[in-house]
C-alpha cells in the first residue's frame, strides 16, 4: 500500500472512482468555476449595471464576458506552460491571476 501525503501530488491525482477519472483536482476545478459564476451573480445583485464597455481589444464586453475571456485564456496559459515546461504549475497560476486582473481592469 502506497503512503499518500495529504495535499501532495498523489493525493490530488488519485482516482476517486472508476467512471470518468474524477480526481480531487478535477472536482476543485469545477468547484472553482461554480464559485466564480456564483460570485459574479452576487456582484451583479449588489452592484447592478454591468453595462458593456469597450476595452483594449476594441470589443464591447460585460462582466460575464470578461470572466469567460479570463477563464478561457487561463486554460490556454496552463496548456502552453505544460507543453513548454511541465510542472510545477505555480508560475502559470500566477500568470493566469495577473491576466485575469488585467482582463477585468482593461478589457
Amino acid at each position: 500500500m502506497q503512503d499518500i501525503t495529504l495535499f501532495g501530488f498523489d493525493w490530488w491525482t488519485q482516482p476517486l472512482g472508476s467512471w470518468m477519472a474524477w480526481t480531487r483536482a478535477t472536482i476543485g476545478f469545477f468547484l472553482f468555476i461554480v464559485l466564480c459564476i456564483s460570485a459574479m451573480a452576487v456582484w451583479e445583485y449588489y452592484s447592478p449595471g454591468g453595462n458593456p464597455r469597450r476595452g483594449i481589444f476594441a470589443i464591447d464586453t460585460t462582466r460575464g464576458d470578461r470572466l469567460f475571456i479570463s477563464l478561457l485564456s487561463s486554460a490556454f496559459i496552463f496548456i502552453a506552460w505544460i507543453f513548454l515546461f511541465g510542472t510545477p504549475l505555480w508560475w502559470p497560476l500566477g500568470i493566469a491571476i495577473v491576466w485575469a486582473i488585467v482582463v477585468f481592469r482593461y478589457v
